[in-house]
């Protein structure tokens, strides 16, 4: 056990010195890439939360549903005050980085979809990241089928346009896009430009009709969008799932079973069920409100509202989108980033993959080494590697028939509603929702409707399978 115990130390100080040594030759190289270097930190400090506090949306509705335990829900909600709060200070002095996305039964369906999938493969976006860096290949047979299903479908066309409507053909046509984007060509790009585009744009602050900054960031963003919400939600969790077995434990004790005390005391109980989520949700919402003020920072240091501009002055223009940019949420983001690998891939073996919307237009197609959020994921696989390997928990592990079929079409799955929702469980609810966009709690909503849909289908396959066993052996 020492010996294990003395390699995963001398592991940790490799991968840690790995990207020590990687953020100082780039930036000797030039000062823009300190840009990357940012990212790359900030998705270590990512990588090592969610693998602490085993933090994995998939885990925390399976778990919900399934055993009634709500641990991980909780902690998600935590979380998501905690970045909230945090970064309602950046949005307030005018230092945000956060997009809104527009609303409308588009972001449930989205979610329904990638809800399904991800209880799936048993692991969302981010949990497979961080999965991945405790050495496990299903996460990474799930986090492929994600890149690939996005690629694919980001330019899908073909047969697919017989299912445009028309509506969406003149809307999209109308837009006047750049003559390189074949917005009339693809069912994403028209069902994008001829319908998402056209769909409001809300935060609970505009709602409120609140324009003080500072109120509108925490009052009506955080307090209305965000705080109250989330307490509704843990009180239903606490009703449904949590007061039962917390009264029991209190009757077996011989304490008091009635009366507001005692109901505030096990609402607390339930919040404080799990000292590593909890701690997880504080640091990853910290965390998470301080890399919007960070790369703001840099964006004003260098004069530049996106990566692509600072690559043209560096010389480097392949692969940036029409608009001369790349993809740089300027936050914690997921998905786009590994779609972008595949897409890249398909690229450079031939395929016209530039002339859409998804990749010629907004997010580009360059080089995965000068790739900002690419840096932001690789090191998230890296910061949970070190986490597991200090805690003991790195072990490579293989995969089945089974997981692998499951991975792929969970997979698929969570990779058309991420682009059907613009985002997946972290850039489509977690960061929406924490910054008072009404679109995440709609893609959130949708995201446990499929997860419930999910956990009901698996647990019937798992019994249909068990039953076809128990016939073979005669039982």
């Amino acid at each position: 056990m020492e010996g294990v115990e003395k390699r995963n130390q001398v592991w940790v100080f490799v991968i840690i010195g790995f990207l020590s040594l990687l953020t100082m030759v780039t930036y000797s190289m030039h000062e823009y890439y300190i840009y990357l270097a940012a990212y790359l930190w900030f998705g270590f400090v990512y990588g090592m939360c969610l693998q602490y506090g085993r933090f994995c949306f998939s885990s925390a509705f399976r778990d919900l549903f399934a055993v009634g335990v709500p641990r991980m829900a909780v902690g998600i909600m935590i979380a998501m005050v905690l970045f909230g709060t945090v970064s309602a200070f950046v949005t307030a002095t005018g230092n945000s980085t956060f997009h809104p996305a527009p609303y409308g039964i588009h972001s449930v369906i989205a979610g329904f979809v990638f809800g399904v999938g991800m209880v799936l493969t048993g692991g969302c976006a981010s949990g497979s990241l961080y999965k991945a860096g405790e050495g496990n290949a299903t996460a990474l047979l799930v986090i492929l089928s994600i890149s690939v299903s996005q690629a694919i479908f980001a330019d899908i066309g073909g047969w697919a346009n017989n299912l445009v409507p028309y509506s969406w053909h003149l809307s999209a046509v109308s837009k006047g896009l750049p003559a390189a984007i074949n917005a009339s060509d693809g069912w994403m790009d028209q069902y994008l430009a001829g319908y998402v585009w056209d769909q409001p744009v809300l935060l609970f602050s505009q709602w409120l009709g609140i324009r003080d900054p500072f109120l509108a960031a925490y009052v009506g963003d955080v307090l209305v969008g965000v705080v109250v919400p989330a307490t509704v939600v843990l009180i239903a969790v606490y009703l449904i799932w949590y007061r039962k077995g917390y009264l029991r434990k209190r009757a077996e004790a011989h304490l008091p079973t009635a009366g507001l005390g005692v109901e505030l005391a096990g609402y607390w109980s339930m919040i404080t069920a799990s000292k590593r989520t909890a701690i997880a949700g504080l640091v990853l919402g910290i965390a998470a409100g301080l890399h919007m003020y960070v790369m703001k920072g840099m964006q004003l240091k260098f004069g530049a509202s996106n990566f692509g501009t600072l690559m043209k002055e560096m010389g480097i223009t392949s692969g940036l989108s029409a608009k001369g940019t790349v993809f740089d949420p300027g936050y914690w983001y997921v998905t786009t980033q590994e779609a972008q690998w595949v897409g890249w891939v398909f690229n450079k073996l031939g395929a016209d993959n530039m002339d859409n919307i998804y990749f010629g237009l907004e997010n580009g197609l360059p080089n995965p080494l000068i790739n900002p959020a690419d840096w932001m994921s690789l090191a998230l696989i890296g910061g949970a590697a070190v986490m597991a390997l200090l805690s003991n928990e790195f072990k490579w592990k293989g995969t089945t028939r089974e997981l692998a079929m499951w991975a792929i079409i969970g997979g698929t799955l969570m990779g058309i509603g991420a682009r059907l929702g613009l985002g997946c469980n972290v850039g489509a609810f977690f960061v929406r929702v924490s910054q008072g966009d009404v679109s995440g709690w709609l893609f959130g909503l949708g995201m446990v409707g499929g997860a419930y849909v999910g956990v009901k289908f698996f647990n019937w396959w798992t019994e249909r399978k068990l039953a076809r066993e128990m016939a073979a052996c005669g039982l």
